[in-house]
């Protein structure tokens, strides 16, 4: 594929793509904090593989130490601060924070073999991390114009809301990488030193499950989050390993055939 870019504020709806096939999809989860630069290799070596045929797809659950992140359009006035390390992570959107205790999912599936529909790939991420917080009491929302998955906030004043997950994601060759992040248990404060996602509306905070009054341990979101991805995009297998340490460098990730979603 060109690399087109797609706004977030375009209309997208979620559904079921098609299915990759009998293949499952491979589950990993990273038990130590991952750094960010070696992240985005294994993700971009494990993406060429799975565009070559020669690896499955993934989703890979990490956390990584305290950084800020900045896509395509972020705007030098956006960080205020820099507290922690900034990375350009390659995908698009603005400014975001990752650190301790919010659950990230590198998500790297073949839309080629799925249907070639991004706009209802990012629909059906939000519509998974919707079910997901469902599970826990929490009232997840899409909203046009402001891409993630936002939470009113009637205890903060009239029309406040916070946003507890993010989404941002790039294709290349029709595969994904990047892709979402939920604040489990974070540290808020750690948000200051950005505009996040380039929202400065007073009214649009950030917030988690902690903050919200629910005290959920990371192994009771990751199995929440693997139960509502398999209904809407396929079944899983949960693998040993960590993708940093099995990647293979012999798959390096070219610029050609990208295209970058405008999320976080």
């Amino acid at each position: 594929m060109d690399g087109g870019v797609v706004s977030a504020c375009d209309d997208i709806r979620p559904g079921r793509n098609r299915t990759a096939g009998s293949t499952a999809v491979e589950w990993r989860i990273s038990d130590r904090p991952v750094r960010y630069a070696a992240a985005l290799m294994a993700m971009k070596a494990r993406a060429a593989a799975i565009a070559e045929g020669t690896a499955p797809e993934l989703v890979w659950l990490v956390e990584h130490p305290p950084l800020y992140t900045a896509g395509t359009s972020a705007r030098p006035s956006d960080l205020i601060e820099a507290r922690f390390p900034v990375h350009i992570a390659g995908r698009g959107g603005q400014f975001t924070y990752h650190g301790p205790g919010q659950r990230i999912a590198y998500v790297m599936l073949d839309l080629k073999r799925r249907g070639p529909d991004i706009r209802r790939f990012v629909a059906t991420l939000e519509q998974w991390l919707i079910r997901t917080l469902s599970g826990f009491d929490v009232v997840g929302e899409h909203r046009d114009g402001r891409i993630g998955v936002w939470v009113r906030r009637p205890d903060k004043g009239a029309g406040r809301e916070d946003k507890i997950a993010a989404i941002g994601i790039r294709v290349q060759h029709w595969v994904t990488l990047h892709g979402v992040a939920l604040n489990v248990d974070c540290e808020l404060a750690h948000y200051a030193g950005i505009v996040p996602c380039g929202v400065s509306d007073p009214r649009h905070g950030v917030t988690s499950l902690a903050d919200l009054g629910r005290p959920v341990g990371m192994a009771e979101v990751d199995t929440a989050l693997q139960r509502e991805f398999e209904p809407l995009l396929g079944r899983t297998r949960l693998m040993p390993g960590d993708p940093v340490e099995i990647g293979s460098a012999s798959h390096p990730a070219s610029a050609a055939g990208q295209s970058v979603f405008r999320g976080y």
